[in-house]
């Protein structure tokens, strides 16, 4: 009897615990905070300082705040103040790479990776587009400020996790990225589908490979300030925040093509991929099948080679890696390529004469190799992406 009423007794402590936890998680904590336009930026302080809460990142172009809540209380008496629009968790993001091997040899002689020959970037090469000088910001875990095979198109980044630390990477995944982006066709190692592209690092993700979201977020407002053409985000959340989807909307006004990794759960698209703003990219083996665990759905844009993709990594070292992570700078590489042509007078809707990001998209799905269904299907988009066929009049 005491043995029963003991485990009956523990099993309500817990329940409790868990409820309060779950409750203290709701009212306190990282929150993004966003504001009508009523309140000035001084105002906007003043009512986090009377709350006992402590901003600590400005998120301007969608009228935020990043902010640590103390209490319920707090959460409450912003909630009710009539120039506060809603509070938003900052939620946890990933990196969307599965390691699987290291090599630290970097005086290999260089080899075109099977994915980059897929998609047949090395066919654009001769005729003198190398995506050289396309902006692309790979929103990530940084990149090696090193690598011999990264260095020279590196033009620079922002750390959004430490901006007093410089944008290095400590994890690999965003070297691994930005090599199939744009590693240099150099004797050594592997080349990028644009080989002469710039990178910018936006370091958002720690050396664990997650960060939160309001890091995310400015360092998508630091592509927008910076002028970036393409952004890569080979990260996501299963969580949509309407602040993310904000700043993604954001990103594509500012005429910049967002790139992102439809996810590995082998469900649902995750976020921001599932946002229509961005060109979803799910992932495909050397046979042109779908990955099993790549993320699939009514969300997904294209598709492009993700398993075994072989990249430079952290340090001077390369990597072996499987994932939609992979996947997407295949595709964001082949947009820096046809950024890099002369508008396509068939694809110029707006007749501005210049790339907009619905026209490099519709030119990339026009001109993908059909997989799967005939036309557009769940598992592959539109289809493979193939940067050869898009950078074609």
């Amino acid at each position: 009897m005491k043995k029963t009423l003991f485990v009956i007794v523990l099993a309500v402590a817990v329940a409790s615990f868990i409820f309060i936890a779950a409750q203290a998680n709701e009212s306190n904590g990282r929150k993004i905070i966003v504001f009508s336009d009523a309140l000035n930026e001084a105002a906007k302080d003043e009512l986090i300082a009377r709350t006992g809460s402590v901003k600590f990142k400005n998120l301007d172009f969608i009228g935020a705040k990043a902010v640590w809540v103390p209490s319920r209380a707090a959460a409450e008496k912003l909630k009710k103040h009539p120039s506060v629009l809603r509070i938003e968790d900052d939620v946890e993001v990933f990196a969307l790479g599965r390691f699987e091997k290291q090599n630290y040899n970097t005086q290999l002689a260089q080899v075109l990776p099977w994915g980059i020959d897929r998609v047949d970037a090395e066919k654009v090469w001769p005729l003198g587009n190398t995506a050289d000088p396309v902006k692309i910001s790979i929103i990530d875990t940084g990149i090696s400020d090193r690598h011999p095979d990264l260095l020279a198109n590196i033009k620079g980044g922002v750390n959004t996790i430490q901006p007093k630390k410089n944008w290095n990477d400590d994890n690999g995944h965003g070297s691994h990225v930005a090599g199939i982006v744009a590693a240099l066709n150099n004797t050594i190692g592997v080349v990028g589908v644009g080989p002469a592209a710039d990178l910018y690092a936006v370091k958002v993700l720690n050396a664990a490979g997650s960060g939160y979201l309001s890091d995310v977020i400015e360092g998508i407002q630091w592509s927008i300030n910076n002028e970036m053409q393409v952004i890569n985000m080979s990260l996501g959340t299963s969580s949509n925040v309407q602040s993310f989807h904000e700043a993604v909307i954001a990103a594509k006004k500012a005429g910049i093509v967002v790139v992102a990794a439809a996810g590995n759960s082998g469900g649902s698209v995750i976020y921001p991929a599932a946002y229509p703003e961005t060109i979803a990219v799910s992932a495909t083996d050397k046979y042109d099948m779908i990955a099993s665990w790549s993320s699939r759905g009514q969300e997904v844009d294209l598709a492009a080679p993700g398993v075994s993709i072989y990249s430079t990594y952290k340090r001077t070292s390369y990597a072996t890696l499987s994932g939609t992570s992979m996947a997407a700078p295949h595709v964001a590489g082949s947009a820096a390529l046809v950024l890099n042509t002369p508008v396509d007078g068939v694809y110029d809707a707006d007749n501005d004469g210049k790339w907009d990001p619905d026209e490099v998209q519709k030119k990339l799905q026009d001109k993908a190799v059909d997989l799967g269904d005939s036309g557009f299907d769940f598992l592959y988009g539109w289809g493979l992406v193939n940067a050869h066929n898009a950078v074609q009049q």
